[in-house]
């Protein structure tokens, strides 16, 4: 069972951050249970895997260069957790900050939550 840190580590890099769509898709199998809903800022819900897995094509179509990075590590809280982190071209200042906060079942994200931060 993957811990809360893995969990959103691997959100970041092989969910949200990969550009190939049969691995992003596998990774989605691995770490989202089947009934996962993700909320993001502009108030959208997206509701499972296949929803996530077009979000996140949807944003890597749109900046397939970005790179996530984790700013501190992942902190774990109970059966949830967060991360905070910086997204942009490597080797230029990032473009937009966030923290993902999630709520895991079974080894698995439930629920994840998208806050976008100022930069630091």
């Amino acid at each position: 069972m993957a811990s809360l840190s893995t969990l959103l580590t691997r959100n970041l890099a092989d969910v949200f951050g990969e550009n190939d769509p049969a691995r992003r898709r596998a990774a989605i199998a691995e770490i989202f249970t089947e009934d996962c809903v993700f909320y993001d800022p502009s108030k959208v819900v997206y509701r499972g895997r296949d929803e996530i897995d077009r979000v996140a094509a949807t944003i890597r179509a749109t900046h397939p260069d970005f790179r996530y990075e984790p700013i501190a590590e992942p902190e774990e809280l109970g059966n949830g957790g967060r991360v905070q982190w910086v997204s942009g071209r490597p080797g230029e200042a990032p473009a937009y900050a966030g923290t993902d906060f999630i709520i895991a079942r079974d080894g698995q994200i439930s629920a994840l939550y998208l806050f976008f931060d100022k930069l630091p």
